[in-house]
């Protein structure tokens, strides 16, 4: 169970090594909150999703196997999405359409076609959990270099004063193309920290 509860954290870190879940990592990130938030709700939807696909795989014909995955998928996607409209609703406004679109995210149906459609209840969720904290922590790591740089705070709090003398915040960090350039960066110090532990570099 340790073994592949780990995995999703580094090894095979579903953003990182491969490159799941991209449409939210690279909108919802400007801020940490935002990175937190939809993590956290990406974490949920693949553990429950698990749980159920893991009790119910020797049920499901393989013939329709897809489509009831996404069937379980949604209704927690739904459950989610409810929830943040109802007592966060600032945030699910931050999110957007991004919250309703975890259905359609590969990190979740690959976990279920690739692992827990497969193996039993405790596997598939040390699998799902790990996967989704390891998501959940990228999201939040380019979601605070993104508000730090782009805006001077990190959570909401002033890290960096702005104003005439003080720090000058990087717009383009806040932008679509400072998502991209940040993970880029942290995906080659991700790579550069791999080759190093092999004795490559």
């Amino acid at each position: 169970m340790l073994k592949e509860f780990i995995k999703g954290l580094w090894k095979d870190n579903p953003v990182l090594r491969q490159l799941l879940g991209m449409c939210p990592t690279l909108a919802v990130t400007t801020t940490a909150l935002n990175g937190m938030a939809m993590g956290l709700a990406t974490t949920f939807v693949v553990v429950s999703a698990g749980i159920v696909v893991s009790l119910s795989r020797k049920l499901i014909p393989k013939q329709v196997r897809i489509p009831v995955f996404t069937v379980i998928i949604a209704t927690f996607v739904t459950v989610v999405d409810m929830v943040l409209k109802a007592y966060f609703p600032q945030l699910s406004s931050a999110l957007g359409p991004y919250v309703p679109l975890i259905v359609v995210n590969c990190l979740i149906l690959g976990r279920q076609e690739a692992f827990t459609s497969k193996n039993p209840i405790h596997l598939a969720i040390s699998d799902t959990f790990g996967m989704g904290l390891g998501f959940t922590f990228i999201l939040i790591v380019l979601g605070s270099v993104r508000e730090l740089i782009g805006a001077g705070t990190w959570f909401g709090t002033v890290i960096f004063p702005t104003g005439p003398a003080g720090f000058k915040p990087l717009v383009i960090m806040v932008l679509p193309a400072g998502a991209f350039i940040t993970l880029g960066l942290i995906a080659a110090l991700y790579n550069l920290i791999n080759l190093k532990v092999k004795g490559e570099v």
